[in-house]
């Protein structure tokens, strides 16, 4: 474990102790992971009362991982815990980001993601090219979709 990881973690602990002592409510310290991959920053996991962090981004970018990434993710696991399923981003979650936390409810982080971001497939249509994911490339050869330009309204085509 990595110095930043025991930083994610008392952070986390923080968030969970600061929500007790609002709340007035007590609440289970939940697993912390290190295993989101991709472009997302962060999720939670509402049935393991798990959280999950990208190992790669965090390494990029510490400071405002710790100080918004953490409490955003808490603040799921809090609104589920509290609400239930409601919208992801809704106003039992940014109310849990505001007055519980006390930082802005952002729901999307603004890293630089050209590290973590995967590979491109390029297709074409009529009007232009477009750059697909791995995951959208993968179900064209499969055949299980196809996707098409939402300007010139053609099927793309890989381009060769």
């Amino acid at each position: 474990m990595t110095p930043l990881h025991t930083q994610v973690i008392n952070k986390t602990r923080d968030c969970i102790a600061l929500a007790e002592k609002k709340l007035n409510q007590s609440l289970d310290m939940p697993v912390v992971s290190f295993k989101q991959r991709g472009k997302i920053a962060g999720s939670a996991r509402y049935s393991q009362w798990e959280v999950r962090f990208n190992p790669v981004l965090l390494a990029e970018n510490p400071e405002a991982f710790i100080n918004e990434v953490v409490p955003h993710e808490v603040a799921h696991l809090l609104t589920f815990k509290l609400f239930g399923r409601v919208r992801p981003h809704g106003k039992e979650w940014q109310t849990m980001m505001t007055q519980v936390f006390g930082i802005p409810a952002r729901t999307t982080h603004s890293f630089d993601i050209s590290s973590v971001r995967g590979s491109t497939f390029l297709y074409r249509c009529g009007c232009r090219d477009h750059h697909l994911s791995i995951r959208r490339h993968n179900k064209i050869v499969r055949q299980q979709t196809l996707y098409h330009c939402t300007l010139c309204r053609q099927a793309l085509s890989p381009k060769v």
